[in-house]
């Protein structure tokens, strides 16, 4: 066994390369503005080194840092009268902690909530007055609570349920509360609940009860006018994503019709009239406009790629966070222009990623492939495998990969199924073969990829974060003859202990993939347990962990590791003090350094 301490061969002075100044280049998200005040906004920014809370005065163009801790800060809201900053406080990255707050305009810090202990965050919704809040929490011991906080007096508990449930929306009138919910015990299939300050229910809307098919629904925003009781909320009715329109009063639901392939959200453009409309499609997304009067459906131009998020102005124009594998990411706006520019170094283009689809044993598989300019193969591959499981690799930036193409590698990303994007029966597809399911699909590409010539069968590495770092541990357990090195950051290693450490809302995710707990179906968590496997893996391992991970917990990647140790087997460890991912750009620098130090050696 080695402890790894960040500074591997080969990573001394000289010109900063490429893939090092995408990481240090000042990034930032879409800009979150003030209901009431929109000229008033709240954004994050890694300008300083680490990833922060920001407030910005558009009518005055004063940029100010709001936030300033050790291990950064992402989590924040904007009251819709401008006033208030809420940013939740956690401890280096444990995400559990209490919501504070303070003026847009600088001062103290203070708790926004008196009487609430330390929790996980459940969703949180600011009235419109800045001083009601409605406040979702979750910890072991209670399951989920929600309160409801009127002028800084005491916090009104209005619901509690030992599964997990969140705050969706607070209506603009303030009179009505709409909340996810689980408690049928599907974490993957939200009902709704929308509830009146006091608790009391108005309506009900369950897609799981009746029939077998499980269909989920979102909260996706109350029409943003007084008096108004129009719930907008995504739904999975024709087998994807789609929104429709809920009158919680009279229960009428109307559903829109957009002629559109792949999954749609949208969201309220201020003054109610229409929907901005996101589309997203075999890993690209674009933006549409839709009008309830006329029924109309019209393209927001936005260059091709993926759109991260978006947002339409007071105005009528829409701002939006777009980038592809090739270019970096920037906030556009349709009048013209990018919206934030941040000073300073700016991140190196990457190379443009390829499509490919291949046959595997539940339909085609859609993986995206880079390679270094002029390079035909084979390559020494890297299979990137993303995290989740109910997320997608699209066509967007990503420093990640870039590095490993800079230094002479393929990149494949596979959506296998639990991937979304590709209707709900591929989402769902996971269940009960929980990681099996997700690599029979990566074998699938990794076979046409040594086909095709792409890759170099010798040096396949196996790498991915989080949900991707416990199919890279699950891979070179159950294919051990495959791949020549395995790169799991933030893992799942021993399914039972990760299962008991986790937060709760993990906890309730998991009984749901697996059909119980470990107790109930242990020969499920067993099968799909990286642990079970570990006496068989035959590749150098690297492991990197967050030691105050709540979703992957160090306890169980240290009996993972602790196993690797006791026959000897090649491997390398890398623990430091954050939670799920690290928030400074320096350590995610040293973290892609020993990544890359780690495969050279072990491929050469």
């Amino acid at each position: 066994m080695t402890e790894s301490n960040g500074a591997p061969r080969g990573a001394g002075g000289g010109s900063m390369p490429d893939w090092e100044k995408r990481f240090r280049a000042p990034r930032v998200s879409l800009p979150d503005w003030a209901e009431d005040a929109p000229d008033r906004s709240l954004f994050v920014s890694n300008a300083t080194g680490t990833y922060e809370l920001y407030a910005w005065d558009r009518a005055t163009g004063e940029q100010r840092r709001a936030t300033d801790r050790p291990n950064g800060t992402t989590d924040g809201v904007l009251s819709p009268d401008g006033e208030w900053i809420w940013w939740f406080s956690d401890k280096d990255g444990d995400e559990f902690g209490v919501w504070l707050r303070q003026p847009f305009g600088g001062g103290d810090d203070v708790p926004a909530v008196d009487g609430l202990e330390a929790s996980y965050p459940a969703g949180l919704a600011i009235g419109r007055d800045g001083s009601t809040a409605v406040v979702g929490r979750s910890t072991d011991e209670d399951g989920t609570t929600i309160h409801v906080v009127r002028g800084g007096g005491a916090p009104e508990e209005i619901y509690r349920h030992r599964e997990s449930a969140g705050v969706g929306d607070l209506s603009h009138d303030g009179t009505l509360i709409a909340i996810e919910h689980t408690e049928h015990g599907d974490a993957m299939h939200s009902a709704l609940r929308v509830v009146r300050p006091d608790g009391t229910t108005v309506a009900e809307l369950d897609d799981t009860k009746g029939g077998t098919q499980e269909l989920g629904l979102e909260v996706l925003g109350f029409a943003p006018v007084d008096g108004d009781t129009r719930l907008l909320v995504g739904h999975q009715r024709r087998g994807r994503w789609e929104p429709m329109v809920w009158d919680v009063a009279s229960g009428e639901e109307t559903g829109l019709s957009l002629d559109l392939p792949g999954d749609v959200s949208a969201e309220w453009y201020p003054d109610g009239s229409a929907l901005l409309v996101a589309h997203s499609f075999e890993a690209r997304s674009d933006l549409w406009r839709y009008e309830f009067g006329s029924g109309a459906l019209t393209r927001v131009e936005t260059p091709p790629g993926t759109v991260s998020g978006a947002t339409a102005r007071p105005d009528g124009s829409v701002e939006y966070l777009w980038s592809s594998a090739a270019e970096p990411s920037v906030v556009r706006s349709t009048s013209g222009g990018v919206v934030l520019d941040p000073p300073g170094l700016k991140a190196p283009v990457s190379v443009p990623v390829e499509d490919v689809w291949v046959e595997g044993p539940g339909g085609r598989i859609h993986a995206l492939v880079q390679k270094p300019a002029g390079t035909t193969g084979p390559l020494p591959t890297v299979f990137e495998v993303h995290g989740g499981p109910t997320w997608h690799d699209s066509d967007s930036f990503a420093a990640g990969p870039a590095a490993w193409v800079d230094h002479g590698y393929a990149v494949v990303r596979v959506n296998y199924r639990g991937s979304t994007g590709y209707g709900r029966e591929w989402t769902d597809a996971l269940k009960h073969r929980v990681g099996l399911i997700e690599l029979e699909d990566v074998s699938a590409v990794r076979e046409w990829a040594v086909s095709s010539g792409l890759a170099d069968p010798d040096r396949l590495v196996l790498a991915g974060g989080s949900w991707g770092g416990y199919l890279t541990l699950l891979g070179v357990g159950t294919q051990p003859d495959v791949w020549a090195v395995g790169l799991a950051a933030v893992p799942v290693a021993d399914y039972v202990t990760a299962y008991h450490d986790e937060m709760e809302a993990l906890k309730a995710l998991d009984r749901t993939l697996f059909g119980g707990t470990p107790e109930e179906v242990p020969d499920r968590f067993t099968a799909s347990s990286p642990l079970t496997y570990v006496d068989e893996v035959k590749a150098p391992v690297y492991v990197s962990a967050g030691v105050n991970d709540p979703r992957c917990p160090i306890r169980q990647i240290d009996n993972y590791v602790d196993r690797l140790a006791a026959r000897g087997a090649t491997h390398e460890v890398y623990r430091y003090d954050a939670g799920h991912g690290s928030l400074v750009v320096e350590e995610r620098i040293k973290q892609v350094r020993l990544e890359l130090d780690f495969a050279a050696r072990h491929l050469s």
